[in-house]
């Protein structure tokens, strides 16, 4: 964001660091603005930072989670493909013929 700025004069200088924060802001994703914005924070590193701890943390709790699925998910037979191919051995005897 910090580099992209440098293209944008208005910016740069200091009577604009509230848009600027304001302007990061409304970019982040939607969990994290949540987060973020009941802080209030009016510091534009203070609010890269906390972004980014949210986003970090964000993506480890997705991975815990993930991975406890994935662990429990072995245990009960789960995500197995039905097997297409086979038939049963009695299938062919009901019916009559």
């Amino acid at each position: 964001f910090e580099e992209l700025c440098r293209f944008a004069p208005h910016y740069n200088t200091m009577e604009a660091e509230e848009d600027k924060y304001v302007k990061f802001e409304n970019g982040l994703r939607p969990d994290i603005k949540q987060l973020i914005g009941f802080n209030e924070i009016r510091d534009f590193p203070t609010l890269v930072n906390k972004s980014r701890i949210c986003d970090k943390d964000g993506k480890a709790k997705a991975n815990y989670y993930k991975a406890a699925n994935e662990k429990s998910g072995k245990d009960l037979g789960r995500g197995k493909p039905y097997d297409k191919g086979g038939k049963k051995v009695n299938e062919g005897s009901i019916g009559g013929k």
